[in-house]
Parts: C-alpha cells; sequence; structure tokens
C-alpha cells in the first residue's frame, strides 16, 4: 500500500489539486489511484532507470583477500538494499581492485592462474562482479601482465580487467600492440570468442568509473562509486519532444537530474552508514538490450542509426549528461555498445553505421569502440590500428574513451555471431574498411 501510495503523495499534480479543488477531489483521485495502481505504478516504473552499477574500490592483499571481499560485500549489500528501498533496481554490485601485477609479484604464471580462478570462483558464489584492475598503466611498463591477462580472461567467467593506451603523456604505442596481441589470444583461445567482452583498451579513462571493464584505481581503496542504467528516459524524453533539439535538452537534463538526485543521497546515507567513501554517480544512460540507446536515438532522429542526425543525438544527450548536477565520476557521456543494445547490434547487422562512424561519435563524447564484433580474419596488425585511432582521438579531445573488440574466430563478414551471454545480442559481422 505504501509504495502504490507513494507516488501520488508525491505528486506535485495533486499538490496543485488541492489547492484548486478542494479536500473531496483530493480523496476522488486518490480512491482511483488505488483502483487502479497496475496502470499507475507501471508507467513510473517504465520511466524509473535501474542502477546498473554499485562499485567498490579496494587495496587487494592476496594473503587475506576473502576476509577482505566479505568486509567490502556487506557494504555493497547495504547499499544495494538502501537503493532498492528508495525505488531504484540495482543490476550488478562490484569491486574493483588495483592494477593486479601489484598483488602477484613474486608468483610463477602457474601461480597467479590459479589465483585469478580462485577468485573468479569467489565472485560466482557470491554473485558480485570482479575487475583485477589493468595489466599496463604506462607505456614502459612490461607486457608480460599483458599476455598473463589473455589467459585469465581466456579460463574465467567473470574477471575483467583494461590495459592503458592513452594517457596524459600521449598514445601508449607499445601498450596498443600489447592489447592487440592480447585480444587476438582471447578471440582464439576463450569459449566463443567471448573472453574480450571482459576487457577493455582504456584511453584517458580517469580512476574510480563504476562501469567495466575500464574501472581502476591506484589508490588506498574503500570508496564506491555509482553507474546508471538510464537509457530508458532517454528514450521517453526523445519520444516526447519530437526532434526539437532545445526542448529534448531541456527535458532530458530535468529528468536525468531528478533520478541522479535522488540516487545520489542515497549514496550519501551509506556513505555516513558505512565509512566507505562516495566517490560520485556516472549518469551516462548505460543500455541494456530492449532498453536502447539506439531506439532513443532513433525516437530523435526519426531516422536509422547512423542516418544524418545521429551525432546530432548523441552531443544532446552528452551535454544533458555533463549537467546533470551531481557529484560526477567516470564517463559522463553516451555509451553505444553494439552487442549490448538491441537495436544497436541490428543496425549494424543492416551495415547502418560502422567503426568509423562511432569513432564521429565520439568526438561528441561517447565512450568509444564498444563491443563490436569483427570478423575472425582480422589481424594483430588491424586491430592495433583501430586502437589506435580510438586513443588518438582520446588523447587530442581529451576525452575518456575505451573499446572492447569482439572478433569471432572462424567466422567470416556476412556470418553471424553465436555468443551465448545474456548480455551479448548477436549480429551479422561486416567487413573491415
Amino acid at each position: 500500500m505504501i509504495r502504490i501510495l507513494a507516488p501520488l503523495i508525491s505528486s506535485r499534480q495533486l499538490l496543485r489539486k488541492a489547492k484548486v479543488r478542494g479536500a473531496f477531489n483530493i480523496l476522488f483521485s486518490l480512491m482511483l489511484t488505488i483502483a487502479c495502481p497496475i496502470v499507475i505504478w507501471g508507467a513510473e516504473d517504465f520511466a524509473r532507470p535501474k542502477v546498473r552499477a554499485i562499485t567498490a574500490f579496494i587495496r587487494l592483499d592476496r594473503n587475506n583477500y576473502e576476509a577482505q571481499i566479505q568486509d567490502t560485500l556487506r557494504m555493497l549489500r547495504r547499499a544495494k538494499s538502501a537503493m532498492e528501498q528508495g525505488g531504484y533496481e540495482v543490476e550488478s554490485i562490484r569491486i574493483t581492485t588495483q592494477p593486479f601485477p601489484e598483488y602477484i609479484r613474486g608468483l610463477s604464471k602457474d601461480q597467479a592462474l590459479a589465483f585469478f580462478r580462485a577468485y573468479d570462483d569467489l565472485a560466482v558464489k557470491e554473485a558480485f562482479d570482479a575487475n583485477i584492475g589493468p595489466a599496463m598503466l604506462h607505456d614502459n611498463d612490461d607486457t608480460a601482465p599483458a599476455e598473463l591477462l589473455g589467459e585469465i580472461l581466456s579460463t574465467t567467467k567473470t574477471l575483467g580487467a583494461s590495459l592503458h593506451v592513452a594517457d596524459e603523456d600521449g598514445v601508449h604505442s607499445n601498450s596498443v600492440r600489447a592489447a592487440a596481441k592480447m585480444v587476438k589470444y582471447v578471440e582464439e583461445h576463450s569459449p566463443h570468442s567471448q573472453g574480450n567482452f571482459n576487457f577493455g583498451a582504456a584511453a584517458m579513462v580517469a580512476p574510480y568509473g563504476p562501469f567495466y571493464p575500464a574501472s581502476y584505481h591506484t589508490g588506498a581503496g574503500h570508496q564506491f562509486a555509482v553507474g546508471l542504467e538510464s537509457a530508458n528516459v532517454v528514450q521517453r524524453v526523445f519520444a516526447a519532444t519530437s526532434g526539437d533539439p532545445k526542448a529534448a535538452r531541456a527535458q532530458l537534463l530535468k529528468a536525468l537530474s531528478e533520478h541522479a538526485l535522488a540516487v545520489e543521497a542515497i549514496a550519501r546515507r551509506v556513505e555516513k552508514e558505512t565509512g566507505w567513501t562516495y566517490m560520485g554517480l556516472d549518469p551516462t544512460p548505460a543500455p541494456l538490450m530492449d532498453v536502447s540507446i539506439g531506439d532513443a536515438i532513433e525516437k530523435f532522429t526519426g531516422a536509422k542509426f547512423g542516418s544524418s542526425g545521429t551525432l546530432t543525438a548523441a552531443a544532446i544527450i552528452t551535454q544533458a549528461v555533463r549537467d546533470v548536477p551531481v557529484k560526477q565520476i567516470g564517463y559522463s557521456g553516451l555509451m553505444l555498445p553494439v552487442l549490448e543494445d538491441k537495436l544497436l547490434a541490428r543496425r549494424w547487422s543492416e551495415g547502418t553505421y560502422g567503426i568509423d562512424a562511432l569513432l564521429a561519435y565520439s568526438s561528441v563524447c561517447a565512450t568509444g569502440l564498444d563491443t563490436v564484433p569483427l570478423p575472425g580474419d582480422v589481424t594483430e596488425d588491424q586491430i592495433a590500428r583501430i586502437l589506435g585511432d580510438m586513443a588518438s582521438l582520446a588523447f587530442k579531445w581529451h576525452k575518456q574513451l575505451a573499446a572492447r573488440l569482439q572478433p569471432v574466430f572462424g567466422k567470416k563478414p556476412g556470418e553471424q555471431t553465436e555468443f551465448q551471454d545474456p548480455f551479448l545480442a548477436n549480429a551479422t559481422l561486416q567487413p573491415l574498411p
């Protein structure tokens, strides 16, 4: 009953009715709401985003990691419960560590692999997503951890990681080549070539972002951040504003801000109650399958994703996101993950856009090349050139971008991917330019 009444009691529309129509009409409205709760609550649910991720950052001690994880999970589960009590469903809880080469020093390769398999088993058992940090942060770092990462991603289920290919010093050419080599290895050695779903080549990415796989930190730990899954909010606003850029931006800012402020207020309470430091919220409207950012953009343009106007829509979304009045962390832009969004996957299959278009959209602050399917005959050199383009764009415009490239072993252009992951749609592979 309280859940049914909550949206009514907080409704500005009802408060206006109270001033004009008097107590009788208020009572009538209340009775009507109770009589038809499914319709009213269903409409509010459609507009309400999920919390995609509550991500904790810890400095992992290999000798005491199980106790550390349990302590972290107590905070994350408390935060999840608080979000859900506030009306926001939580998609995932996550734990990100410092760069993994720092905490496996002294181990042989076999010992390191055994440790990460045990950590992966723990993540599956306790139902959290785990990110083990970057294999390489700097261009002069040893490339051996990148080679080890290929084996980790090919033999574990949930572990994610990254490799930095650009920072304030410029593009990391050695890291680009190491990343390309690793992507080809994982393509050939992971089931259904799915292992690269958990790897991101990160360019200009700042620490403490909640979204995977480029999430990382180098600090003391004991912090957390929050990311939203709010593409449905963009869908609703763009459907209502009929391609009007000024109205779309204003209404989107208003709608995103309402939910971001509510989620941040909950996060602040969690911070006070647990002693974990709240680092910020990433209001990037992440999509997932039917909750489609591609569909939202098509509602704005009135044409297929990739048509003229797509870049304008990307810019409007990013501008609105950047103006959301919360403590922002992470990308704070736009996500266009090809295979995590059913409509984007369909348009990729139709050939309405490609890698160059995604890079163009990234120039107005998308998040790079995300879950891009590639034929299995793509070479290591071609992958390096793709990553190099993304890294060059990020460095030139000082943007946080990342790449998840997903070549499929044995598949050719024109053939269909066969991923077996609930978060990956399948698509027709396109030839490279």
